[in-house]
């Protein structure tokens, strides 16, 4: 009967945290479409008058942008949505991934319910070296930012193609990468254009 609730409270954790990322996503969707907020990131300093908004670092000199100048801002877009998805997600796993570590190490926990829990670490870890590698071969092909989602049995990729509307062709190469990665097959894949 232990193992049973053992059991279940780890499916349940991980039924959360799942959710909580899907929520999280949902909703910073719906902020992105409505919003034309333009506002600081943090950790980032806008160049203006070759001088950056940051006092820590006004000493540096202006940073060349990709056309060679200096002191203006260079045309590449923000990631805001980008970077605020992969917070919220490793926000997400870092908090489970407390949780399934207390569970394995409780030392009143069997042994079915501290290799189920180590399991699940595993499963994490592979998700998030799996999510990284999509992310980075997608952006090497030419897209400005990506962004995946990895489940059990499904992937969402969020794809930003500097304001270009995403072709079929783009769409099988993105299928390709994911296809490759995780083993999965077409229908297990939505690829959403980021606006």
């Amino acid at each position: 009967m232990k193992l049973w609730k053992r059991n279940a409270v780890v499916a349940a954790i991980i039924l959360f945290v799942c959710a909580a990322v899907y929520l999280n996503w949902s909703y910073s969707q719906e902020g992105m479409e409505g919003s034309t907020d333009t506002g600081k990131v943090l950790g980032e300093a806008a160049l203006v008058d070759g001088k950056t908004e940051d006092p820590l670092l006004a000493e540096t000199k202006p940073v060349p942008t990709d056309a060679g100048e200096e002191g203006k801002p260079s045309e590449k877009p923000s990631g805001g949505y980008f970077d605020s998805a992969r917070l919220n997600r490793q926000q997400a796993r870092d908090s489970a991934l407390s949780l399934l570590q207390e569970a394995a190490s409780d030392e009143a926990a069997d042994q079915a319910s501290i290799d189920q829990a180590n399991e699940a670490i595993q499963s994490m870890a592979a998700f998030t070296l799996s999510e990284a590698n999509i992310e980075n071969l997608v952006t090497a092909k030419g897209y400005a930012d990506c962004v995946a989602f990895l489940s059990e049995d499904s992937i969402s990729v969020v794809v930003s193609n500097n304001a270009q509307p995403l072709s079929q062709t783009d769409t099988a190469k993105i299928s390709e990468i994911v296809m490759d990665e995780t083993g999965f097959h077409a229908g297990q894949i939505k690829i959403i254009e980021a606006s």
